[in-house]
């Protein structure tokens, strides 16, 4: 499996996004279109961008009762994108739904990935907000855990707890990072961030970025950087 850089497309609507995808005339980055991009614009969106040659992580991270996520995902496993997610929190019988509801008559699906603890949450929130009481990193493990026994392919998780996530799932349990920013930009909302570099080092399989090559002066440039750091 080849590790890959994502982008995050987090654009308010078509145009933006369109601009942004026309600037690279020789890649055709793998992309992620986010809540923001989907509400705004669409499956036909989706569809359109995977028309013009990219791979695509749906990042809508369902969350619902069972029967709701299996429907859900039964609609979007016809948008042919590469990866969807959901949360982890969502429990081990909606995880069983979504791989049902995702998976196409002839036996294929796009791949599947949990989200275990966002990016943004910390060990102080993680206990005083959502009022979990245990030690963040092993959350992530036990949403990992159930995440493999319902049938998914990865998580999401902090490029901090790629390697955890692989030494208790196997090394064939995908781990998808945000959090990834270069050494010399602001860190933003998010808690629990790393470089593409030390990312793969610590052993993320795909990382998704999005500021630092998004709001680049040249983000064809930062790509490559990106590229060149993580898959190299």
């Amino acid at each position: 499996m080849s590790k890959d850089v994502i982008i995050a497309c987090d654009f308010p609507g078509r145009k933006e996004t369109l601009d942004f995808l026309d600037k690279f005339k020789e890649e055709k980055p793998f992309v992620k279109v986010g809540m923001e991009l989907f509400y705004a614009e669409g499956p036909k969106f989706v569809k359109e961008i995977k028309d013009r040659g990219h791979k695509i992580f749906l990042d809508l991270k369902l969350c619902d009762i069972p029967n709701t996520v299996k429907k859900a995902m039964a609609a979007l496993s016809d948008l042919d994108v590469d990866i969807c997610n959901l949360h982890a929190f969502g429990g081990m019988e909606m995880m069983k739904a979504a791989v049902e509801g995702l998976t196409r008559p002839d036996g294929s699906r796009p791949l599947l990935i949990a989200v275990t603890v966002l990016t943004s949450i910390s060990q102080e929130m993680l206990e005083n907000e959502i009022k979990i009481e245990r030690p963040l990193k092993d959350v992530v493990i036990e949403y990992a855990k159930n995440a493999k026994e319902a049938g998914l392919d990865g998580v999401v998780c902090s490029p901090l707890e790629a390697s955890i996530v692989h030494e208790n799932c196997g090394d064939s349990f995908l781990t998808v990072t945000p959090g990834i920013r270069f050494a010399d930009d602001a860190k933003g909302d998010q808690q629990r961030v790393t470089t593409p570099a030390k990312a793969k080092e610590i052993g993320s399989d795909y990382i998704v970025v999005g500021r630092s090559i998004t709001a680049a002066e040249d983000p064809v440039k930062a790509y490559r950087r990106c590229v060149e750091e993580f898959c190299k």
